[in-house]
This record gives C-alpha cells, structure tokens and sequence, in this order.
C-alpha cells in the first residue's frame, strides 16, 4: 500500500470502488457472474484483481485505475453482445460442447482434444454418481468444464410416465413468503396470493402476529408451511 495515502484517502476509495463494482457487476449480468464460461471465470478475475489492486496499491492515478476497471467491463459487455448476435461468434469465444462418450464408446481423438486422460473421464462420471463406464451412454465436455451423462436406456431411472402414474402438475413454485418475521410483498404479489389470505392461514396454525413467525413457504399443492420463531 502507498504509504502516502492518508486512511480518509483510502476508506473514501475504497467505498467508491465498491459501489463502482456493484454497479458494472449488476450490468454484466448473471452469465458472468455464474462463470458460464472459460471467458467469464478470467475476466471475474481479472475484474476482481484490478479492483483489489485499485484499493491496496493506491495511488495518485486512482482514478485512471478506476477507467480501467470501467473500460475493462465495457469490453466484457461489448464481447458478451456480440457472442450474443453471432453463433460463429460465441463458438470462438465460448467455445462448444465437445462428445467424449457417444453411443457407449470412448472417443480417444476428443480425450485428447481437450487435454482430459481415461482417468480425467472416470473421475467426473463418478462426480454424476455413475460407477461404470458401461453404465453411460453418451458423455459431454461442456464449454464451462462440467460433463454431462446420458445413461443408456436400462440404466435410466423410471419416469412417472413409464409407471403410469397419474401427473399431478403442480399450482405453486414452492416460494417463500414469510422471511424472520418479515413478509415478502413481492411473493405475495407473484402467486397472486393477498395479505387477508395469508393472516387466515396463520391463523389456522393459531398465530396471530408475523412476528412469531421465522419462516413461512408456500408449497405447490397450495399449503403453507410455517416454522415459528
């Protein structure tokens, strides 16, 4: 850190960076903060490296560091449109999902395309909780580094369809609706569901006040599960 900084000087920087960074986050959207990509995890990286750097090595160009971090998201934005607009594009910059396993037979040639060896291959089939090769069927390298596994028929786990069970569809996304004591009008809203139901159902359960309430969820069969504080 430059010793010259005064700690006014540095707690000031520090809060703009950070409000800064919150800002270009929320524009580069979910993508890039979920690491899609070999693309998005390196220029997470490097956005959280300029920025630390901003703040512990701060110096008299402090705000010729902060264009950087600014132009830097710029180009990540600008990069991230035009893989958007272009499928040529984005098979450049992200890349594409590459066959490893297809129809239950290794292909060599794409182990060592993607620099992965036969035991690379069997430690991620046993991270999706396949045992045997013999089980799979086809297996996909990712753009983001994840395998993806068909299993082969016999090795699939039965579908309510295949059993003839009756499909009941559910009314609601569990969603949650009461958070410590605090409603979330928004839920609320979203379900299509009112305040005056809401103090029915707690009622029901012998509650009279949100305050006693920790935790309340709406279920899909339209129920409300309701954990007291």
């Amino acid at each position: 850190m430059n010793e010259n900084i005064t700690y006014l000087q540095l707690i000031m920087e520090t809060i703009v960076t950070f409000f800064v960074l919150l800002i270009l986050t929320r524009f580069l959207g979910k993508k890039q903060l979920s690491h899609l990509t070999f693309f998005n995890y390196i220029t997470g990286i490097t956005i959280g490296s300029l920025a630390a750097n901003m703040i512990m090595l701060s110096s008299k160009d402090y705000l010729k560091e902060l264009s950087s971090l600014v132009i830097w998201c710029l180009l990540t934005m600008i990069i991230a449109y035009i893989g958007l607009k272009s499928g040529r594009a984005r098979v450049i910059l992200d890349g594409q999902p590459t066959i490893l396993v297809k129809k239950g037979v290794i292909d060599k040639g794409a182990l060592s395309k993607t620099r992965l060896n036969i035991d690379d291959l069997t430690m991620m089939i046993r991270q999706k909780d396949v045992f045997s090769i013999t089980e799979v069927d086809y297996a996909i390298l990712e753009p983001n580094g994840t395998l993806s596994i068909l299993k082969k028929p016999e090795y699939q786990n039965p579908q309510k369809r295949d059993l003839k069970i009756e499909i009941i569809l559910p009314t609601y996304i569990p969603t949650e609706i009461i958070v410590d004591g605090k409603i979330i009008e928004n839920n609320l809203v979203e379900l299509g569901l009112s305040r005056e139901w809401l103090d029915k159902q707690l009622e029901k359960a012998g509650l009279f006040s949100i305050q006693n309430v920790l935790y309340a969820e709406i279920q899909s069969d339209g129920q409300l599960f309701i954990q007291q504080a």
